[in-house]
């Protein structure tokens, strides 16, 4: 009889309980926006609840998480954020949800407070239809390409468009340049890159380019002082941007930095910047990763340089390393659909950094050095087996100098780099920097040519491309298969002209072939008949002008 008392008590204690709890912390309402979507569609929930916190947006004291359990049975979970209302009072949350399989979705939305449950909402149906809006969410797939969602591959004809004008731009030379607000602003260079072809960005995050952890001292007037924890004018300006890329097909890999704190060593060793940094991660990713714009997910800008930033010596790298592996593998934890995860170095290498199992994809900036790149994209993923990608390049890195002392050079550069990205086994182009003065150099319509190349070698080989030997000296030259078509870029880098060479692509094929040339400047083909072949190609007679560079393509005859 005494256990079954004591029993008795234990039962109607618990009951008690769970009935201050649901008294206190209860999901109220569930309200999507649809019962039913397209693959690739967002959909929108409002969860009304009540829940004690001082901070809804620091998870160890309060967290409201989406538990996906998908039509293949796979169990997910998506961070979901605060948008109005004050603790112990009815407050509205907000999920954005992209379903990427075609069925029935159960859903339910679990509050916790202070790391305990405390309530958890009845399942929410979504059915998917079959019929998808849009290709879906990008991935890894392989050296060469990146992949969508519905099998669709994807490259990307890339260039840095960091951030956009400042209130006072710091450049020696290109001050008023760079600070003219109504051109260098996403609202007029991204549909003005996605006109051309572009199809990727790169973008930061920081003090004066959507600074939602910071408060005030933006040196940019698109930004209001707030008191708030997440400043309302930035979290805005984000969600324009990635509207905006989603209407104009552009995705973007988004650098999101240390946010409002110093990047020193406490910030990778101590828990409360780690617990700061994975409260912002959540927010972000519960904002904005649902849309099929966010490409890659990127930690830091040069990170070897914020290694070496300190006058009192370096961080150790292990350190740095360790913080990635761990921020790495909560991001892949909280991000339900899978977005690849980078980071980048300057040009100092940090030991194990090229071997997180959570980074998807290495990254490095190649300055003064472009001639380089295909040696180096294939060094590193032929070392580290991941793919690679040249985040930044250019002719020059010294803001300090006039480049309109050597402007044709720098164009020179510009235009070749892209091209050693379409020809080597890298998904994106190397993204070049210093994105105001090539566009006002009206460079812009170069992509084109990138674009209509890149198309046609992604269509002609289902995504599948093999690197091939070819000589055309002493031209610079850079062969690729796609499926049956085979196409050769050629780079003059000389101030001679390059007179009647042959050029000579090593493959075993047999039969004939069409042959069409195609200049990036003018955006003309040329046919140039047809050749046969009884084990390698022989293009005789192939011209240059200085510093010119064709593509050469070569279509079986059936």
């Amino acid at each position: 009889m005494k256990t079954n008392r004591t029993m008795k008590k234990a039962i109607l204690s618990l009951l008690a309980i769970c009935s201050v709890a649901g008294m206190q912390a209860q999901i109220r309402s569930v309200e999507p926006s649809a019962a039913t979507a397209k693959r690739y569609e967002r959909v929108d929930f409002t969860v009304r609840l009540k829940a004690t916190y001082a901070n809804a947006f620091l998870q160890e004291e309060v967290a409201l998480d989406m538990l996906i359990r998908t039509p293949g049975g796979e169990e997910r979970l998506l961070p979901c954020y605060w948008v109005e209302g004050a603790s112990g009072q009815l407050s509205r949350w907000e999920a954005r949800f992209t379903p990427q399989q075609a069925g029935e979705y159960a859903l339910r939305f679990r509050l916790t407070e202070r790391g305990r449950q405390t309530s958890l909402s009845k399942p929410v149906r979504l059915a998917v239809r079959q019929e998808a809006a849009g290709h879906g969410i990008l991935h890894t797939r392989d050296y060469w390409t990146l992949v969508y969602d519905d099998g669709t591959p994807f490259r990307g004809v890339a260039e840095n468009i960091c951030w956009e004008s400042r209130a006072n731009d710091d450049s020696r030379y290109f001050k008023e340049l760079h600070e003219q607000h109504d051109k260098y602003n996403y609202d007029y260079m991204l549909p003005l890159f996605a006109r051309n072809g572009g199809n990727f960005i790169r973008v930061w995050m920081c003090g004066f380019n959507f600074p939602i952890d910071q408060q005030d001292h933006f040196n940019n007037h698109r930004y209001t002082p707030s008191d708030a924890y997440y400043n309302p004018s930035a979290v805005a300006r984000l969600d324009h941007f990635v509207g905006l890329c989603e209407e104009l097909g552009v995705h973007a890999m988004l650098c999101m930095g240390q946010g409002a704190v110093r990047a020193d060593r406490a910030f990778f060793t101590d828990e409360e910047p780690a617990r700061r940094f994975m409260n912002r991660l959540r927010y972000i990713v519960a904002r904005w990763g649902c849309s099929p714009a966010i490409g890659m997910w990127e930690f830091f800008n040069e990170i070897d340089n914020i290694q070496h930033r300190n006058a009192g010596g370096p961080i150790p790298a292990e350190e740095i390393v360790a913080w990635h592996a761990r921020m790495s593998k909560y991001l892949k934890s909280i991000d339900p659909y899978g977005h690849p995860v980078t980071t980048s170095i300057s040009h100092r290498d940090l030991e194990g950094l090229n071997s997180v199992p959570d980074l998807d994809i290495n990254q490095k900036h190649i300055y003064c050095n472009t001639g380089g790149i295909p040696a180096e994209i294939l060094r590193y993923e032929n070392r580290f087996g991941k793919p690679y990608v040249i985040g930044e390049f250019g002719y020059e890195w010294d803001w300090s100098k006039n480049f309109d002392e050597f402007g044709e050079e720098m164009d020179r550069d510009f235009r070749r780099g892209l091209w050693y990205g379409i020809f080597s086994p890298t998904p994106l182009t190397p993204m070049s920097w210093w994105w105001e003065y090539f566009e006002n150099r009206g460079l812009m319509p170069y992509f084109r040519g990138v674009r209509l190349i890149s198309d046609r070698m992604l269509a002609d080989g289902k995504g599948v491309f093999e690197q091939l030997s070819v000589t055309c000296p002493p031209a610079e030259a850079m062969a690729v298969r796609c499926g049956e078509t085979i196409y050769v870029y050629l780079y003059n880098n000389s101030s001679e002209a390059l007179g009647r060479t042959p050029l000579t692509v090593n493959l075993a094929a047999r039969g004939r072939y069409a042959v069409q040339s195609f200049d990036p400047a003018s955006l003309a083909f040329a046919g140039h008949g047809a050749i046969g072949t009884e084990g390698r190609f022989v293009l005789d007679g192939v011209e240059l002008a200085p510093y010119g560079e064709r593509i050469y393509i070569f279509t079986p005859i059936r």
